[in-house]
């Protein structure tokens, strides 16, 4: 038994009954998982919900007559999604780290060894530790509706019972590094029921209407000997190469920066030995060691505060004002019809479903822009997303025109045109002549003072900042920006319409380039800088590798383009001179047109040759050193200045907004480990145990 103690575990119950399946002998043992909430808070193992699941087995070996199985099934929706990480704080030392991993695996064995055929009736969600339970079991049927994933590695840790051997060994090795590697990297990608069915993760697959029965049915028939489940023999002779493919992946998208996913490639590589016997043992103690070291490193507690912050702080924007006071928003109207407003008059159609108008300058524009967004839906529908019926409408909610008098009945009008204040400003006052009054301004744009652009109006305090991210439907940051005299309902507004486009919100103030934006302007600007100092631009490209980011600095600066990131570095530098230069090498390739500094892959472009031709180059870690000091100086003046309501709010932008992965907590965890937090602003930005380990 477990003597860890989660305190305020949610603790899923494992009930028993004792079911007659026509035409089967015996009965079989039917474990139900349920917490004893809805769909909304799914069942999760803590110390408390394996030793009821332990229980319930206990139950059995005990029953009479023997059952002729025993099966396992979830509460509605939801089979199981793994371990309790909200009781991982509690976890203060590597005794009981080592004690849950080993409990966990303990218990689920007791499927794996038991003496009758066991089944896993996956009804819904099955992730991490769910999954590893049903691949305990001898067979599995699963629901058209459930997903399975191992979102371990995207968190920092490892699938740590049983999932690294026990999945490989099923179906096969190279099927296993994208479930437990290369899916959890691409932002926790899960398995449809149907696809977990063809690759041979579940033996039967069926519809959520009568999903029990049916499993029953099928279990009856497996245990009669009715009906026989063939599984290919796993193939090993691709084992070296799915291994290198996994180690690949990790490299491309953590640059070895997660000990998590380093961890979760050896493991897999260890399943090579197979799950009979000792290799199984074998393999489990070493996920058993693997949890114990990774639920005791800071990168873990770094990425459950970023976990934590994307699921709950995400989901109560602070500091946004009462929901009460939003205005309904039936018509929406776009100013602009470039790829930017384009990407978002297509947003605002599919979510809110309301009538979408955008205008132009001349209607070839117009013309463009509505097209793409009938084209985009199109290739929504070709991809079986859009049904026929809402395809055509859809599309038919999308309009365009030259006079912005179309406006005139729109509850919301955003701007997406040229960054410049004096077109902004201009915008602003032609759709303010045709509006209502009730009718929110808002601006997308990446820099520029909100205060500012709506300085003019007769009625400023309907103007608000959407400041969303490219591509538009991919990253889920909405930067909603308040306006020295942006009102609370408008405002209301702003959040109530963030949240039907399934954005996540934060509240940032009207400052310079908000709060993305301003710190990888300062990050690479710092990395610019040591170029122009004759830094090789090999050197400072993969000077942040350590950090993990999701792109290097340079090819951060080709997805931003440099027009884009001059425009905002130029803006920066007036705000804050002594801290934003405007570097050369930036201009000249404005310039000349070029996108990247690369002509190929490591190769700088002959024409920008001379950009790194400084005499005082930097080391790697120097060049780290300043862009990480840079980044603590600029966070701590944010907080000064009352950007955001918290430093848990840049973490938040930075994770949603710039892709930075959750093992730096963002960002402000990797400093305060990492010592610059105190070494720059004379404190750390959390207290200890907070995204990291307790004192």
């Amino acid at each position: 038994m477990t003597t860890a103690v989660f305190e305020n575990e949610v603790v899923t119950a494992a009930r028993v009954r004792y079911l007659r399946v026509p035409g089967l002998a015996g009965e079989i043992a039917l474990v139900t998982l349920d917490n004893g909430h809805d769909h909304t808070r799914p069942s999760t193992f803590g110390p408390g919900g394996l030793a009821s699941l332990d229980a319930a087995l206990d139950e059995i070996a005990a029953h009479t007559p023997a059952p002729a199985a025993i099966a396992v099934t979830g509460k509605p929706f939801i089979f199981a999604v793994g371990a309790d990480l909200s009781g991982v704080p509690s976890v203060t030392d590597a005794a009981t780290a080592r004690e849950i991993a080993e409990t966990g695996h303990r218990v689920f064995r007791r499927l794996k060894d038991a003496s009758v055929p066991t089944f896993a009736f996956v009804n819904g969600a099955a992730l991490g530790g769910g999954l590893e339970l049903a691949l305990h079991c001898s067979y599995r049927t699963i629901a058209s509706t459930a997903a399975v994933a191992f979102p371990e590695v995207f968190l920092g840790l490892v699938p740590g019972w049983g999932g690294t051997q026990l999945l490989p060994n099923l179906i096969g090795i190279d099927p296993a590094v994208t479930v437990v590697v290369e899916n959890a990297l691409a932002q926790n990608k899960v398995t449809s029921g149907p696809r977990a069915a063809k690759l041979g993760i579940a033996d039967a697959l069926f519809e959520p209407a009568d999903f029990l029965e049916r499993s029953l049915e099928w279990a009856a028939a497996v245990l009669t000997g009715d009906l026989t489940v063939a599984r290919p023999e796993v193939d090993r002779s691709g084992w070296d190469a799915a291994i290198e493919r996994a180690r690949g992946i990790v490299a491309a998208r953590t640059r070895n920066a997660s000990p998590g996913a380093l961890r979760a490639v050896e493991l897999l590589d260890l399943a090579r030995n197979g799950v009979d016997g000792e290799a199984f043992t074998a393999g489990t103690a070493a996920e058993d060691q693997a949890l114990t070291d990774l639920l005791m490193s800071d990168e873990l507690r770094a990425g459950l505060y970023a976990f934590d912050l994307v699921n709950k702080r995400a989901k109560r924007p602070a500091g946004a004002p009462d929901k009460g006071l939003a205005r309904k928003v039936t018509k929406v109207g776009v100013v602009g019809a470039g790829l930017m407003a384009s990407q978002l008059a297509l947003l605002f159609v599919r979510r809110l479903e309301v009538p979408v108008v955008l205008t132009d300058v001349d209607q070839a524009r117009v013309d463009k822009g509505v097209g793409y967004v009938h084209g985009e839906l199109d290739k929504l529908a070709a991809r079986g997303r859009l049904s026929a019926d809402r395809l055509n409408r859809l599309k038919g909610l999308v309009t365009g025109a030259l006079d912005k008098a179309v406006f005139a009945d729109a509850d919301l009008v955003i701007e997406a045109v040229f960054e410049e204040m004096s077109v902004k400003q201009q915008v602003f006052a032609e759709v303010e002549a045709v509006v209502s009054p009730e009718c929110v301004l808002a601006t997308n744009t990446s820099a520029l003072s909100v205060t500012e652009m709506a300085s003019k109006l007769e009625h400023p305090e309907r103007v608000v900042g959407l400041h969303f991210f490219n591509p538009v439907a991919v990253l889920p940051l909405l930067e909603v920006v308040r306006a020295e005299q942006t009102d609370d309902a408008a405002l209301a507004t702003a959040f109530a319409v963030g949240k039907a486009l399934k954005k996540s919100c934060v509240l940032v103030a009207d400052a310079p380039a908000f709060v993305v934006n301003r710190l990888l302007t300062r990050f690479l600007g710092e990395v610019t800088s040591a170029v122009e100092q004759g830094t090789p631009v090999a050197v400072a490209d993969r000077a942040l590798d350590p950090l993990g980011l999701p792109m290097s600095p340079f090819e951060l600066l080709t997805l931003v383009g440099p027009p884009v990131a001059l425009h905002v570095a130029e803006r920066m530098h007036e705000a804050f001179p002594d801290r934003f230069a405007v570097g050369e090498g930036l201009r000249k390739m404005v310039e000349l047109g070029k996108t990247s500094v690369y002509s190929e892959p490591g190769v700088v472009d002959p024409e920008l040759e001379g950009i790194d031709a400084g005499d005082s180059p930097l080391t790697e870690d120097e060049v780290r050193d300043r862009a990480v000091r840079a980044l603590a100086q600029e966070i701590g003046l944010m907080l000064d200045e009352g950007v955001v309501q918290a430093v848990q709010d840049i973490d938040l932008c930075m994770v949603l907004g710039a892709g930075w992965p959750f093992w730096l907590g963002g960002i402000s965890a990797y400093l305060d480990r990492a010592g610059v937090s105190e070494a720059v602003t004379g404190s750390r930005f959390l207290p200890r145990g907070v995204a990291s380990l307790p004192a």
